[in-house]
């Protein structure tokens, strides 16, 4: 569907107006969703790196269990988290940003799925060229009951990054952030993630566990770290006897409950405090 400048000039008013406001978000997504449909959205501010949720409307009872898992850690697990740590800005398709094997990754069974989504796309957006922990990832899907996203809706959506762009950093500039009171949680999070495994397995096996975390398949991995896709298993096997797991699920679990129960001071490997508070 075409739309006249007209059109666009006035339905741009109320984003524009509310530039700093706490409605900023939802005029945005108002407007968003009058270019093309949309079923649900999702809008993660980052102020170094740490996420907030700035818009969702999800179904309620989906809310609860996935958002409050990805807050708490998953999110490092995340395809345009990962991107956008990478350097990705911009419009984005979440297949384009995913590895290989992602849909059958515990982070998708565990928090993507629940959405009901068949299609994603959004965009990355820097909000601070001094900052670059200061972010804003705009995810846009398609539930069950509408198609995919045609080539023409993601051309529009991308035609516009650089507006919404400009427009999100405006609404930054002019907000207040010292709501957020843990600016040092994601690096200790981060670091878990780095460390997560070392302190129980041998350097190979860390590598592969974490690329697992990260929702690329055996196939994936194995390219990856050129080794064949039986030598990806035999490590697999081997490290969850040591982490005593039995499937990718309870490895999911494991390292989400490790970092949850992580406590000053910070550092190293989450599993030793982990495992020392189980025995």
């Amino acid at each position: 569907m075409a739309f006249s400048i007209a059109e666009y000039s006035n339905r741009l008013i109320p984003v524009v107006s509310s530039i700093g406001q706490s409605s900023f978000f939802n005029q945005l997504m108002a407007f968003l969703k009058k270019l093309t449909p949309i079923d649900n959205a999702v809008i993660l501010s980052y102020h170094q790196q740490q996420p907030t949720l700035s818009y969702n409307d999800l179904p309620p009872a989906n809310r609860p269990t996935h958002i409050d898992l990805f807050l708490r850690g998953a999110y490092l697990l995340d395809p345009c988290y990962r991107a956008a740590q990478d350097g990705h800005e911009g419009f984005y398709r979440l297949d384009g940003l995913a590895p290989v094997g992602f849909r059958k990754s515990e982070y998708y069974k565990n928090y993507f799925r629940h959405t009901g989504l068949i299609d994603e796309c959004g965009y990355l957006f820097r909000l601070n060229a001094q900052a670059p922990g200061d972010w804003l990832n705009i995810s846009l899907g398609r539930g069950e009951h509408h198609h995919r996203f045609s080539l023409s809706q993601q051309r529009l959506l991308r035609d516009i990054a650089p507006l919404l762009q400009s427009l999100c950093q405006q609404h930054w500039q002019t907000t207040d952030h010292s709501q957020h009171q843990h600016d040092d949680l994601h690096r200790h999070l981060s670091s878990a993630l780095s460390h997560f495994g070392r302190s129980v397995l041998t350097e190979r096996e860390t590598q592969i566990i974490q690329l697992f975390l990260h929702g690329h398949s055996t196939k994936s991995i194995a390219q990856k770290l050129s080794i064949s896709p039986e030598t990806v298993k035999l490590h697999r096997k081997h490290s969850y006897a040591k982490l005593d797991v039995t499937s990718q699920s309870e490895l999911f679990y494991l390292f989400i409950d490790a970092l949850s129960s992580m406590r000053p001071p910070f550092g190293g490997d989450p599993l030793e405090g982990y495992l020392e508070s189980k025995t």
